[in-house]
């Protein structure tokens, strides 16, 4: 088990393992045909992984669908994401199917059902102090900013929101959010910014996809 699970409030931590279970076993025959579909239709691995920062920035390997094509220019780097995403990874970005990999994580207690999006590494070390507070609790599946416009926001924002729900946190305010990312998984919108296949790199005032 997880060693820095002692830190996750106990009855969060609970709910987490109950509702990730309840995901992974009623949506086994999607997950599998979701597999199979990507596995038929880009091939192998059908899992995206990679490392992110999580509780207190310590290091996991998250997992979850792969939605882009290995495919490189003359110079030998990767496409931009927004010409390397396929017409079935664009769907399970826009219906967050890609996330359903993540209740893995969630289940072996790097994860929980809520809180801020796990980002990349390398923005640890461009944080303020403020922004690196969104380290003082698990990174989640869905959250606070997820449910408040997703990639329509901007960093500042997206940041201001996850450090709101670290001072605010509450059972109440997980099932709130939970409710209203399954609203919104019904009439997804925020899903990228224009020319992006999600947001931007966080760098300040430069940019770059992420997967």
């Amino acid at each position: 088990m997880n060693k820095y699970i002692r830190t996750v409030p106990l009855g969060k931590r609970i709910f987490d393992i109950f509702f990730a279970l309840l995901v992974l076993v009623l949506l086994s025959p999607l997950i599998l045909v979701l597999a199979l579909l990507l596995w038929a239709t880009q091939g192998w691995p059908v899992f995206f992984t990679q490392e992110r920062p999580g509780l207190k920035g310590r290091l996991f390997k998250l997992v979850k669908f792969r939605t882009m094509r290995d495919q490189y220019g003359a110079d030998g780097k990767p496409l931009p994401d927004s010409q390397r995403i396929t017409r079935l990874g664009r769907f399970m970005r826009r219906t967050s199917l890609d996330e359903l990999p993540e209740f893995i994580n969630v289940l072996v207690g790097d994860m929980s059902v809520v809180g801020p999006r796990p980002l990349l590494v390398q923005y640890l070390a461009r944080y303020s102090d403020e922004q690196a507070r969104r380290h003082d609790v698990l990174p989640g599946v869905t959250g606070w900013a997820q449910v408040n416009g997703r990639n329509a926001l901007t960093w500042e924002e997206k940041f201001r929101l996850d450090v709101w729900y670290v001072d605010h946190w509450s059972f109440g305010l997980d099932l709130r959010i939970i409710l209203m990312t399954i609203g919104k998984l019904f009439k997804p919108e925020g899903i990228s910014q224009p020319g992006h296949a999600t947001m931007p790199e966080f760098m300040g005032n430069q940019t770059k996809d992420q997967e």
